[in-house]
């Protein structure tokens, strides 16, 4: 009889714990909502704010209005959200090995491309110092998108070796044609996003900040589990809705903060006074 009672008993913390902590997320989340710009794009713009610098001559513009990221990190997160979401539907969502050797390479050149091209931007600022090339934003995206293609062939297998229990032992990418049709994808955002068309450009702005969101909440997920020591445990989707949760709030928590700190400095959602 005393058995049969503890069974719901033994069930409860971690329903307690999972109510907990999505009432912290929810009043973490609200509590950001409520003190940044209104409407879905401003919205957007915040989650930017957080991580980009967001000089209007390296972005691109919605009309007469500036895209929440600049070219290069509206590059990254579409190219890192588009990488996961097409890995996923490739049936990697457990998958948690590196790419092979050979593809890792090339995402590393694909690293070091964007390193030169933002070092190269970097030193326009200085007008004595010399540079390669004029920058360009249409180099910016490209590089931007390349660089969150490899973004997603890391980030995600870390993720996948550190929640699930039966987490699958082979590449994610596991072929240069599995690559190329990634690289094929990338290449189409960044052709839709030059044509600069507003119905085109919207829904990409706010994807751009979504996956702000979702790499945050990746890593920040693994990082719970690792210091919790609750790696390898989860079995099925439904487990994973305690950790991604207590990733999501920490996630929103570090924007939070910065977008606090950054406001507190400048008194303005726009992009640092730079020049050019």
């Amino acid at each position: 009889m005393d058995q049969t009672q503890a069974l719901p008993a033994s069930a409860s913390p971690s329903r307690t714990l999972l109510l907990l902590v999505a009432g912290l997320a929810a009043l973490v989340f609200i509590s950001w909502l409520l003190n940044t710009p209104s409407g879905l794009l401003g919205k957007a713009d915040a989650v930017g704010y957080a991580i980009c610098h967001r000089i209007g001559s390296h972005s691109f513009y919605l009309g007469d209005r500036q895209l929440p990221l600049c070219a290069r990190c509206t590059g990254i997160y579409l190219g890192a959200l588009m990488g996961m979401a097409t890995l996923g539907v490739m049936g990697r969502t457990r998958v948690g090995g590196f790419p092979r050797r050979g593809v890792l390479l090339v995402l590393f050149g694909f690293i070091a491309a964007m390193g030169v091209d933002g070092v190269n931007s970097y030193l326009t600022f200085f007008p004595n110092l010399p540079h390669l090339y004029e920058p360009r934003n249409w180099l910016r995206l490209t590089t931007g998108v390349l660089d969150g293609i490899t973004l997603s062939a890391l980030i995600y297998p870390v993720f996948n070796q550190t929640v699930w229990k039966n987490w699958e032992d082979r590449p994610i990418i596991g072929s240069f044609r599995e690559l190329g049709w990634l690289v094929l994808l990338g290449l189409g955002l960044v052709g839709l996003v030059l044509t600069e068309n507003p119905v085109i450009l919207y829904p990409l702005a706010l994807l751009s900040s979504v996956g702000v969101v979702v790499l945050l909440t990746a890593i920040f997920t693994a990082v719970v589990l690792i210091l919790a020591r609750r790696t390898n445990r989860v079995e099925g989707w439904g487990g994973l809705a305690l950790p991604v949760l207590a990733g999501f709030t920490l996630a929103m928590l570090q924007i939070g903060v910065v977008d606090a700190a950054r406001f507190a400095v400048f008194q303005s959602w726009g992009g640092f006074p730079f020049p050019g």
